[in-house]
């Protein structure tokens, strides 16, 4: 009788790139951390010197090492293009083949406090889509020859951009970019590979990034409400859909955007809501 493979995601082994990770609350962290567990061999791309001390610390402590951290994270402006081809050619030739490719990467400027979306600052809206949607494109272009021909690369969108949620200013408009590259990023890549491209969508989280945006708690709260199940999103339930979408068992899906919201989306007339309004 042939033996049943008790490792349901066919994770084990498999190099994959994680980006994005800046402290222990980062979807990045918490789903390098999934696909370990999984089996997975991680290497972290993060922003600069500073993230990559904070991340190695993170690795040393969790895997009981002495400065054997650093040595699984590494550096890049996603704004310059000259580093991401140089990053890309480090990773590549140092890890791969790689398998699999998480880009969490997001950034608004929101030093000036929260504008009227009509009195977004060009250069702000134009630094946010740079770093936020185009470094996926770039990011993949350049780990292309480094990627297994059947690697799938995931990144992390937001639940709905039809949303006009005042305190998140012009980021809605930037991750419906993201999420409509993801689009075109698989129809571009399938000329002659069988690469995927996925987002995962959530919902509201509880992360140290959030807490930057102007009157997030108050949003979060109420979004925590409108769920089905009355408790939010967790960021490692967003990191268990990332795994699976880089795992072999999601072959057929492509193009995507998974939403993970607990059933938010579906649930704005629930009626606890409606009776606080009373």
């Amino acid at each position: 009788m042939a033996l049943v493979n008790t490792d349901f995601l066919d994770l084990r082994s498999k190099n994959v790139v994680v980006i994005g990770a800046a402290n222990k609350k980062s979807v990045a962290w918490i789903t390098a951390l999934t696909l370990e567990e999984a089996g997975a061999r991680v290497t972290h791309i993060v922003r600069d010197e500073e993230r990559k001390a904070e991340i190695a610390q993170l690795i040393d402590k969790q895997r009981g090492l002495h400065g054997g951290g650093v040595k699984e994270v590494f550096t890049c402006n996603v704004e310059s293009q000259e580093e991401i081809d140089a990053v890309a050619k480090a990773v590549g030739e140092a890890r791969g083949p790689i398998h699999g490719l998480v880009h969490s990467i997001a950034f608004a400027n929101y030093s000036e406090g929260m504008k009227p979306f009509h009195e977004t600052r060009r250069e702000d809206f134009l630094q946010a889509v740079n770093i936020s949607a185009f470094s996926l494109v770039a990011l993949a272009r350049a780990f292309k020859p480094y990627f297994d021909e059947q690697a799938a690369v995931v990144t992390i969108g937001i639940s709905t951009t039809r949303m006009a949620a005042e305190n998140y200013g012009y980021m809605a408009p930037i991750k419906a970019a993201l999420h409509s590259s993801v689009v075109f990023l698989a129809k571009s890549f399938s000329a002659d590979t069988k690469i995927r491209f996925n987002a995962v969508c959530p919902g509201l989280l509880k992360t140290s990034a959030s807490a930057g945006i102007p009157g997030y708690l108050d949003s979060y709260l109420y979004a925590e409400q409108a769920t089905l199940r009355k408790q939010a999103v967790s960021t490692q339930e967003v990191a268990n859909a990332v795994a699976f979408l880089l795992s072999p068992r999601s072959s057929g899906i492509n193009a995507q955007e998974l939403v993970i919201d607990a059933g938010m989306g579906v649930n704005y007339f629930d009626k606890s809501i409606i009776e606080k309004m009373r």
